[in-house]
């Protein structure tokens, strides 16, 4: 993911894993004063951006509009627009619908914790009159900026609140228990290399949450829900 550098000189401010946590548990509190309550998964992240943050969303081919590398999603501040390529729309791709969710959320993040970053005063604007505004940010399938993970972080916990998952998994589970690698691969048929094994385990919770094995897979690990090794004490 790329973006403009900003005008302001603003620097990106660290996040805490506590403070990613505490803002997307805030955005679901303003969105519960704003009239919905959100208990239960999945988190209606399309209705969060359209109806509450009135932040528009549209579909175009990203990949003919940014040819040299794989663009998923794109956000305009000044706009407040949200692009989305074609390739997600998930009334023509179910298979897609978890990436989708997530590049919404994505983007999302990038209007709660970036937006200071890029928002152009309203004389500028004039400046430009007359030609196509170019996105502030956008998402690539691959990418390393600092901001791209903050978004990312911040999106996993939009989509997957703790405390919602933690529930979701004693539903499922019957316990707290994490699950480790090792129990699944002495389970009969879990080949495949660790990130596969791990992600099948989740796809049911990935189901409940409308989410990509791949992004429950992360989240749980983030949470040491779903372990790679058993960790060992002075005891054992």
């Amino acid at each position: 993911m790329a973006g403009r550098s900003s005008s302001s000189g603003s620097k990106l401010r660290f996040l805490t894993d506590r403070e990613f946590e505490e803002e997307a548990a805030l955005l679901l509190a303003e969105y519960e004063r704003f009239g919905v309550s959100v208990t239960v998964p999945p988190i209606p992240i399309d209705d969060i951006i359209e109806e509450y943050l009135k932040i528009a969303i549209e579909f175009r081919d990203l990949r003919m509009e940014y040819p040299e590398g794989d663009v998923l999603g794109a956000i305009y501040f000044n706009e407040k627009k949200i692009a989305v390529d074609n390739r997600l729309v998930p009334e023509d791709f179910p298979a897609m619908r978890g990436r989708y969710r997530f590049t919404l959320a994505h983007e999302l993040g990038h209007w709660r914790l970036h937006r200071h970053l890029y928002l152009r005063r309203p004389d500028e604007r004039e400046l430009f009159s007359g030609i196509p505004p170019k996105p502030d940010l956008v998402l690539r399938s691959r990418h390393s900026d600092p901001k791209e993970f903050q978004a990312n972080r911040f999106a996993s916990c939009v989509l997957m609140p703790l405390e919602m998952v933690r529930h979701a998994w004693r539903e499922w589970r019957g316990e707290l228990e994490p699950i480790y690698l090792p129990d699944l691969r002495a389970d009969a048929g879990s080949e495949g290399t660790d990130e596969i094994v791990l992600e099948n385990a989740m796809r049911p919770l990935a189901a409940t949450f409308h989410v990509s094995p791949e992004a429950m897979r992360i989240r749980a690990e983030g949470m040491r829900m779903l372990l790679r090794k058993r960790e060992t004490s002075l005891f054992d």
